[in-house]
């Protein structure tokens, strides 16, 4: 196969969302072990550049060392891949929606970066909040590149035939509920993210009301979800194995949910009682504690993933669609494209 033949633009973004799920991976294990601080300097690493310093020191070196260390060395990878990737896209024949979205992928980037060095710099959890909600919206935008740029028969639901196409009423519904459980997702993440930067004197009655809004957030998820499922159900689509998908993410992240509770504040009772104080953060204080908590944080981040994909094929972001059309007639005709 000729090297221009081949879908740049997609295999690039496809390996951009790979290495950004392993960066929030190590992000989420930062902030599950209070890591951030393992490293008080930025952006060398213990007066080291930060890309030459020792293997040995990091790899073999402390646990809160090698996540913090490890998270950094692959931001920077995630860097050089959406600058690879903006380059990519701009030189080949995409929308211009999909042009849009990869240069924000590098404003974002490089957003998250500068927050990353001042949340160490300064050692401010408030900007650790800022930071761990810009990483989701990061994701997000790459996985759309992603699911824009694949080459071939890229089946939305809005131009299937006929025959497999949904009845209008139900496909209002369904892109209506996809754009709010893509927003719903989202927000929990945001609210995950208080819960998990917090500070030991916050008051009882604000902690209760951030409980009691991630479980709000996580019942509006659960039920979009069960509707997406239900709409799709009958129509043999993409968009029906991704919202069957979904619904069964949304399903074992309750149940990790609850888990993260009962590993890191013990059985829950109510909204906790009014002289229940704060003396911890959420923390893990053993493996499979740790790897609950973590995994709760990353499977919010797939099921934001994933409504986004079904946002796409349920018709979102239109404006990509017309190249995707011409480039397969070109494919069609026998012609190389370097896309």
């Amino acid at each position: 196969m000729h090297l221009r033949s081949l879908n740049w633009s997609h295999l690039v973004a496809c390996f951009l969302v790979a290495v950004t799920a392993v960066l929030l991976c190590f992000g989420a294990l930062v902030t599950t072990y209070e890591a951030a601080m393992a490293v008080p300097d930025w952006p060398a690493t213990y007066g080291h550049n930060m890309f030459l310093f020792p293997w040995a020191e990091w790899f073999w070196g402390p646990w809160d060392l090698f996540l913090e260390h490890g998270h950094r060395l692959l931001g920077a990878l995630v860097g050089l891949l959406s600058l690879v990737l903006a380059a990519v896209v701009w030189r080949s024949r995409q929308s211009p929606a999909v042009k849009a979205l990869a240069a924000a992928a590098v404003v974002l980037v490089i957003v998250q970066g500068l927050l990353g060095g001042a949340r160490v710099l300064l050692d401010d959890k408030t900007i650790a909040k800022v930071h761990a909600c810009t990483g989701p919206l990061f994701f997000a935008v790459a996985t759309a590149i992603a699911t824009l740029t694949r080459r071939g028969r890229v089946e939305y639901d809005g131009a299937e035939s006929s025959l497999h196409a949904p009845p209008a009423p139900r496909a209002i519904v369904a892109g209506v509920a996809a754009a709010g459980l893509m927003l719903a997702a989202y927000v929990q993440l945001v609210a995950g993210a208080q819960l998990r930067h917090l500070d030991s004197s916050i008051d009882p009655v604000t902690f209760r009301w951030l409980v009691a809004f991630h479980i709000a957030g996580a019942v509006v998820v659960a039920g979009l979800a069960a509707v997406l499922a239900a709409v799709h159900a009958a129509v043999p689509s993409v968009a029906r194995r991704w919202s069957w998908l979904i619904a069964g993410l949304v399903v074992c992240q309750i149940l990790l949910g609850f888990g993260a509770w009962v590993v890191s504040w013990g059985l829950p009772s109510g909204l906790l009682p009014a002289s229940w104080q704060l003396t911890e953060p959420l923390r893990a204080r053993s493996t499979t504690g740790a790897l609950v908590v973590t995994g709760h944080v990353l499977l919010g981040m797939l099921i934001l993933g994933a409504s986004v994909v079904l946002w796409i094929v349920t018709g979102g972001l239109r404006a990509a669609q017309p190249l995707v059309g011409a480039r397969r007639n070109l494919e069609t005709a026998g012609k190389g494209v370097f896309a």
